[in-house]
């Protein structure tokens, strides 16, 4: 959805009517921040009258989106350790959620990529789940997962999540409209639970983002340590070609990752916002060598004029042009796309990259990805819930919108 001049006007113009819906919104849960806390933060700000409710939420949890708001958690939020341990609790999801009461609002947002959408409203309440993915560890990544656990634990896991799956996707019978956050997520909607739904990229801050006039003789990885991440594809490539590798972030593959570091690889650690955008603006390039959802990541690397070497299938594919491949003109791509999730092709991407490195305008690939700022999210969302709730008679929202 691309919003005109005119159509922003009249959501503009519509803000009494939201402001005056009795919003609730569900989040998984509140134990880090990441991409799915953004789209929340931004939800906060077009309904500033909303309630929030998760599962868990870590004690000292800092989303200053929700300071001085009414912030619901359920009993599994009072299991010892539950902040930390939240993943191996899988089965008791679906009672926690079921127990909230939605009934006394008019808008329901689900906030999903862990189970949140399970929950239960009143045929009175619109619900619009935005979908950042389907829960990936009982569904695409449930093989993968099983693989990393010992016997006994896989056993229970595989119990667990074919329970968990058909809760899920009867779960989603639940909502009365997706919203999913790229094309990507949109086809998994489609494979998982045979729903339709809309694209509305995630927010990302893009306006602090700067063209720096130095650029430094390294490469950037930012991501959090999981297998899925593939932090260890941009390593064992940067070992191999002896390029200097910087690497942002934390998480339980850190030793395993320092082990195979070759004496090219720093590891930064978690660093601050200014820090971390200091990275963005000097390295050469960006490696992306997971598969995501969609990716902020990306995004942000742009925002700073920097190209991305990412794996060219999912989310990326929506953010990273690459048209290099056939003509060697990097003067309207920004970035590298490659093939195989091997280091081998890792290398040879950042081979082809070093060709035409010169060739890539910092501008143009700022440029590219002003469609994903936060401003343009939040037009599209309110956009998006007037024209829903306007098709439920209680809610008294009158608008033309949906018409426009």
């Amino acid at each position: 959805m691309q919003l005109t001049g005119t159509t922003q006007d009249r959501v503009a113009s519509m803000r009494s009517d939201l402001a005056r819906l009795r919003v609730a919104i569900t989040h998984y849960w509140f134990t880090s921040y990441g991409g799915g806390e953004r789209v929340v933060e931004a939800l906060a700000e077009i309904f500033p009258q909303a309630d929030f409710f998760a599962l868990v939420a870590a004690d000292d949890h800092d989303l200053p989106a929700l300071r001085g708001r009414r912030l619901t958690t359920s009993f599994v939020g009072r299991i010892p350790g539950a902040a930390r341990w939240h993943r191996h609790l899988l089965p008791l999801y679906p009672f926690a959620l079921e127990q909230f009461d939605f009934s006394n609002y008019d808008l329901v947002i689900s906030s999903e990529s862990g189970p949140a959408k399970g929950i239960i409203t009143s045929p009175r309440t619109c619900h619009i789940c935005y979908c950042h993915s389907p829960m990936r560890y009982i569904w695409d990544m449930y093989h993968e997962s099983r693989k990393s656990m010992n016997p006994l634990t896989r056993l229970i896991f595989s119990a667990a999540a074919h329970y968990m799956r058909l809760w899920d996707f009867s779960a989603a019978s639940r909502v009365d409209h997706f919203v999913a956050n790229s094309n990507y997520i949109a086809a998994r909607l489609r494979k998982c639970y045979r729903r339709e739904s809309t694209v509305i990229y995630p927010p990302a801050d893009v306006s602090s983002g700067y063209i720096s006039s130095s650029i430094d003789d390294y490469y950037l990885v930012v991501s959090r340590f999981v297998p899925y991440k593939r932090v260890d594809l941009a390593i064992a490539a940067c070992n191999r070609l002896k390029r200097r590798l910087r690497i942002v972030g934390t998480g339980p593959e850190y030793k395993s990752l320092r082990r195979m570091a070759g004496p090219s690889v720093e590891f930064l650690g978690k660093l601050d916002e200014r820090s971390l955008r200091d990275n963005y603006a000097h390295c050469r390039a960006l490696l992306f060598p997971g598969e995501e959802d969609f990716g902020l990541v990306p995004v942000e690397a742009q925002s700073h004029g920097r190209p991305v070497i990412a794996y060219g299938h999912g989310g990326a594919l929506e953010s990273v042009i690459d048209k290099t491949s056939s003509d060697y003109d990097a003067s309207e791509s920004t970035g590298i796309l490659f093939e195989s999730s091997t280091p081998e092709s890792l290398c040879e991407a950042i081979s082809r990259f070093e060709r035409v490195e010169k060739q890539f305008k910092p501008e143009f690939i700022r440029n590219s990805v002003e469609r994903f700022s936060s401003e343009q999210f939040k037009a599209e969302f309110a956009a998006f819930v007037l024209d829903k709730m306007e098709q439920v008679p209680q809610s008294g929202i009158k608008t033309s919108l949906a018409r426009a």
